[in-house]
């Protein structure tokens, strides 16, 4: 038996999204890039309203314990779309405990439900448990990611 329930977040759901962020910031050791300059409510709810963008929360009691950030990004070669995972994080007192693997079975969920016909995501060389959790999921490919800075 689970002792959290997911949610996909919706453009109500101001608070949890709060609570989203200061997670995603603590579990990944970088509370100023998640908290430092929090986005107004007016862009949340746009955010949360999007069709593009896709938040997930694994709430226990009133914690956030673990949540999820994806993106839909529509192809143009054919009628179909991509989600791509762009953070996913459990907090630290929570892991092992099937949270990452549930919040990636909802999302597909989601994927079959908006038509698309993958899920990616990019995880750091020697990161381990994020390559093993994605490994058992899904398929290794080895690319390579450049930021090109907008001036």
């Amino acid at each position: 038996m689970n002792d959290y329930v997911l949610y996909q977040l919706s453009p109500g759901d101001l608070d949890r999204f709060q609570h989203l962020m200061t997670m995603f910031g603590d579990a990944f050791g970088e509370p100023n890039t998640y908290t430092g300059a929090r986005p107004g409510g007016d862009y949340v709810r746009r955010l949360l309203g999007s069709d593009t963008f896709i938040a997930l929360a694994a709430v226990a009691g009133e914690e956030i314990v673990g949540g999820l950030a994806a993106y839909e990004l529509p192809k143009f070669e054919q009628e179909r779309s991509e989600i791509y995972i762009y953070d996913l994080a459990v907090a630290e007192s929570h892991r092992r405990r099937g949270i990452a693997t549930a919040l990636i079975e909802k999302l597909a969920g989601i994927a079959v439900e908006r038509g698309a016909w993958v899920i990616f995501v990019q995880a750091d060389e020697g990161d381990e448990v994020p390559i093993a959790l994605y490994s058992k999921l899904g398929e290794r490919e080895n690319v390579l990611h450049f930021d090109i800075a907008v001036k």
